[in-house]
């Protein structure tokens, strides 16, 4: 990622500039090189490169970390984590069972994780998780696994939800009850 010019030169701001200047930077540049306002061709391909790097902030940050690397003896790099794949703090993946065969989410706090230790860890995020657009296309996985969570637990005496049972428990009335609600029923002609 790192060549022979800094990309922070490129749109000569500061390493340490808010992305905010750098994004103001970078349009005043483009306005000035254009080539349809009768700039640079390859000046404006050289700062929509920059652009790209230093406009996201997952990218920016590994620019940074592959820059202050290059910059520092190799001596003082820190070790990799044995199984630390979630760049988030605080939400280190511990080591994955054998016997977990869910799918490994690969987005939000949870990335790397397998749903099996999320729904260990964290049931109301998966929960939230069904509900929103990117989590629908793990929703069959995810509440096969809070039903099965729920059944234990109920076995147990220990009901999340007091005498309903587990956290989808009602799921289909509540639907229903609502349709029944805002409409009237459908009358075939």
């Amino acid at each position: 990622m790192v060549g022979t010019d800094d990309l922070y030169k490129r749109l000569q701001v500061d390493a340490q500039a808010e992305s905010e200047v750098i994004r103001a930077a970078y349009h005043a540049l483009a306005r000035k090189y254009h080539p349809d306002l009768g700039g640079d061709l390859q000046r404006m391909v050289e700062f929509n490169a920059a652009w790209a790097v230093l406009g996201n902030p997952v990218l920016r940050a590994a620019y940074d970390a592959e820059r202050n690397q290059a910059a520092t003896p190799a001596a003082t790099v820190a070790p990799a984590e044995p199984h630390g794949n979630n760049v988030h703090a605080g939400y280190e993946s511990p080591p994955r069972n054998r016997r977990d065969s869910s799918s490994t989410l690969d987005f939000g706090r949870y990335a790397g994780w397998s749903l099996g230790q999320v729904a260990e860890k964290d049931p109301d995020y998966l929960e939230w998780m069904i509900r929103t657009p990117i989590g629908r296309r793990l929703s069959a996985e995810v509440i096969a696994l809070l039903e099965v969570r729920a059944a234990a637990r109920s076995g147990a005496g220990l009901g999340r939800r007091g005498p309903q049972g587990g956290p989808l428990a009602g799921r289909r009335d509540r639907a229903s009850a609502g349709r029944q609600w805002f409409g009237r029923a459908r009358q075939s002609y």
